[in-house]
């Protein structure tokens, strides 16, 4: 039995489980195993889910993608947070592969996080592959410690952004972004 497996079964005693009960026998390993892969983005570096993807254009107009889902974990109660990310970018001379900017969410979002954090993180990352010059992240995203727990609001959602280079500096920009995100 793993350290994390332990750790679980010991949760579920201090709560007053019999772990030796049909339903709960596999849980501690179970439950390990999901948490290993709910922050495997501890275990993942940007240059492996970039993979070589960045491609010389001489695209400069702004790239947009919306709707990235993503599930992380609060830092603060270890509950769900579920959202949706939107990023634009303006590139440099360069474009990242689509499905590396889902992949960079998911790096993030893998990890035990904020949201806050987050959305700077992505936005850092995009910038760094892509020499861009410039980026937007938007994320919006509904917290389980605020819907199950606490205030039990289920209705709240948290919004968030980083703007960087031409996105902070031109408001045109900002808001052409925010437009073309649906925001």
């Amino acid at each position: 039995m793993s350290e994390l497996e332990s750790l679980y079964r010991k949760v579920l005693k201090e709560l007053g489980e019999d772990t030796e009960r049909e339903g709960l026998l596999d849980t501690p390993k179970r439950a390990a195993k999901a948490m290993k892969f709910l922050t495997s983005g501890y275990e993942t570096e940007l240059s492996d889910v970039v993979n070589n993807a960045v491609f010389s254009s001489d695209n400069d107009e702004m790239v947009v993608v919306q709707g990235i889902e993503f599930y992380s974990l609060c830092e603060h109660h270890v509950l769900p947070f579920i959202g949706r990310c939107h990023i634009g970018y303006l590139p440099n001379g360069k474009v990242l592969g689509l499905s590396k900017f889902a992949r960079i969410v998911d790096m993030f979002a893998r990890r035990l996080q904020i949201q806050e954090n987050l959305t700077k993180q992505i936005a850092e990352a995009v910038e760094e592959v892509t020499g861009c010059r410039g980026v937007g992240v938007i994320i919006e995203a509904q917290h389980m410690c605020m819907m199950m727990r606490g205030v039990q609001k289920q209705n709240s959602m948290m919004r968030t952004s980083v703007m960087k280079g031409a996105f902070r500096e031109q408001q045109a920009t900002r808001e052409e972004f925010m437009r073309l995100a649906g925001i």
